[in-house]
């Protein structure tokens, strides 16, 4: 049974990463229960290799998006645990060692947030304009999707304003960690939205 109550049909043969309910943040920027839904599909249909591979895709480049955040919370890790005291990390910024780990960490999290924002531009500019046009249908589930695009930018903001503070704030590893965990939370929630409910109409409608 998918999560907005409804199946997909047996013949797309293509599977949505679900949300396991997971929370490292203690900030909501959406309620997720006034999430639309796209109307159950036929279950009788049946989706050619081509048409499966269309759905195929969204989950696969949503794959390569949490394969790469799982890098990034592992290299914030690896950075902060050094810095028992955020204090001490902040006197030691002009050694070697912390400048190089500290633009390490920096150059990775900025690549991965223009990498998302680039992935959601594509998005908005070419794919929902056209699932729209195909099918009006969609229409509540992409406007509420593009919402979600417009705030998991400012979370990626969040994330670039905390490198800068890793370094010239004194709890600059607690406001890293606090912004990586909500972009944790918001993306991974919201890409397994976005697959639940447009995997089936890419397959049927294409991605252009």
């Amino acid at each position: 049974m998918g999560e907005d109550g409804h199946d997909l049909p047996p013949g797309l043969q293509v599977t949505p990463t679900p949300d396991d309910g997971t929370r490292l943040s203690a900030t909501r920027l959406w309620d997720e229960d006034e999430r639309p839904h796209v109307t159950p599909p036929d279950p009788e249909r049946v989706y050619s290799p081509h048409e499966r591979g269309q759905g195929q895709h969204l989950v696969d480049v949503h794959d390569h998006l949490r394969a790469e955040l799982a890098q990034v919370r592992s290299v914030v890790e690896q950075v902060t645990a050094g810095a028992l005291d955020p204090g001490a990390a902040r006197s030691h910024i002009n050694t070697m060692t912390m400048r190089q780990n500290d633009w390490a960490l920096g150059a990775y999290c900025q690549s991965y947030c223009r990498v998302v924002t680039t992935h959601h531009t594509l998005e908005d500019q070419m794919m929902f304009p056209h699932l729209r046009r195909a099918d009006p249908s969609l229409k509540p589930v992409i406007d509420r999707l593009e919402l979600e695009h417009h705030a998991i930018h400012d979370v990626l903001e969040g994330v670039d304003r905390a490198l800068v503070a890793f370094i010239t704030e004194p709890d600059g590893v607690v406001r890293l960690q606090d912004a990586v965990d909500l972009l944790t939370d918001t993306l991974l929630s919201h890409l397994s939205y976005e697959e639940r409910e447009l995997v089936e109409p890419l397959a049927r409608l294409g991605l252009t």
